[in-house]
């Protein structure tokens, strides 16, 4: 069946907490049922959709098209939101790349010939600051504009030859979510040329898992606590979902003498409360700084995940030990995958996502099996050269470092 077909059926499907959304994109006339969109029609809140943030589209027939990335925004309540994207277009070959809200990769190097339409499909988590039942997270003045806070379902269409021809945006009440909560190195970076393994690690799920990363630059287990980012993943959370934790670049800064006990303590009671609610906390071990293979930086604090995984019968990804290996084989190429002494670019966040994905693929079976079909075993003592590393850069830059070291 023709994905312009199989975009049409959907319109059938029975009514969700949130209308579906259609949308046919390029010059031809729309699918019965669907919004044509053509490269004018700009976001506007109270339209609830159109291309954004200045980047310019071009149209062609049945398809859109542009170079550098252009992004296109639909207003939503919160929630997770499958989205079925076709592309591909007459007499054009394309190769498409996806990112969603703050550039977490979504879809890469997904191609089509000339004539061919090809649908994908992948799962958004959308979030604001309100959290269920009342309050809100208490935003650092940087984060307030973040694509990942403002009640939009943004996306970013990028690659050597994208050619989008229709969405259809659906709640997905049923998806899994993998929650994140940690610091700079797990959050969704906003900017090129910053990049975190967090954002990352979507593309490697298949379409029942929605990926919620609440991580954020600067952050430690106890400044997370206090701005009520874990209280937020605590109302949203259902039986079923995961909650990965990766803290300890920030929390070894504290100089009180309990430090590391308090570090210590306040995991133990988030997974506690995590558990409670039917949720499946995961401890992931921070990963080196650049500086670490001339001798470990990081403390006492990687013992101390490790310490508590073993007493909690947690899962433990181990991703200390894991950057040590991938770092050494990198060699001579190590500043390749870094920004700066700690945080990481593009090529680097991608190699710790593939590190994490064989963390859940040892030690999370529960969470492996919503992996992608086909996703080859990767090996940190053996990665990809950077030149042969392929994911676009975004448009929107900022050199300004983010928080933390």
């Amino acid at each position: 069946m023709l994905p312009r077909v199989l975009c049409a059926v959907l319109l059938a499907l029975p009514a969700l907490s949130a209308p579906i959304r259609n949308f046919d994109f390029g010059s031809e006339a729309p699918r019965p049922g669907f919004t044509a969109v053509h490269p004018g029609d700009r976001f506007e809140r109270e339209k609830g959709f159109g291309f954004d943030l200045n980047e310019a589209a071009e149209e062609g027939p049945g398809f859109v098209t542009g170079r550098g990335g252009f992004h296109f925004s639909v207003a939503v309540p919160p929630g997770n939101y499958r989205v079925r994207a076709t592309f591909g277009g007459s007499g054009t070959a394309s190769d498409n790349t996806v990112k969603a809200e703050c550039r977490r990769l979504m879809l890469h190097a997904f191609r089509t010939e000339p004539g061919e339409r090809r649908e994908a499909v992948f799962t958004v988590n959308v979030r604001t600051p309100e959290i269920p039942g009342g309050g809100r997270v208490r935003l650092k003045e940087r984060e307030k504009p973040y694509l990942h806070w403002d009640g939009q379902l943004t996306l970013e269409f990028n690659g050597a030859r994208p050619a989008v021809d229709c969405l259809v945006i659906e709640p997905a009440p049923d998806a899994t979510t993998v929650f994140l909560l940690g610091d700079s190195t797990v959050t969704d970076q906003p900017y090129e040329p910053w990049n975190s393994w967090g954002q990352m690690l979507p593309v490697f799920f298949d379409e029942s898992v929605a990926v919620a990363n609440h991580a954020e630059s600067g952050e430690s287990v106890r400044s997370s606590l206090g701005a009520r980012r874990f209280e937020q993943v605590e109302r949203t959370l259902k039986p079923g979902d995961f909650v990965l934790l990766q803290f300890g670049h920030n929390d070894m800064k504290d100089k009180a003498p309990d430090a590391l006990e308090t570090y210590r303590r306040n995991l133990v009671a988030a997974v506690e409360r995590f558990r409670k609610l039917g949720g499946h906390p995961v401890l992931v071990t921070s990963m080196e700084r650049k500086a670490g293979l001339r001798g470990r930086t990081l403390a006492g604090y990687p013992d101390a995940v490790r310490s508590v995984a073993k007493e909690q019968e947690l899962p433990l990804i181990d991703l200390q030990v894991a950057s040590e290996v991938l770092y050494r084989a990198l060699g001579d190429r190590l500043d390749a995958a870094f920004q700066d002494g700690t945080h990481h670019n593009n090529f680097g966040s991608h190699l710790l996502a593939r590190c994490v994905v064989e963390g859940i693929r040892r030690e999370v079976p529960g969470l492996a099996r919503h992996l992608r079909p086909g996703l080859p075993v990767f090996d940190p003592a053996a990665p990809e050269k950077p030149e042969d590393f392929t994911v676009p850069a975004s448009p929107l830059r900022d050199p300004a470092k983010p928080d933390g070291d």
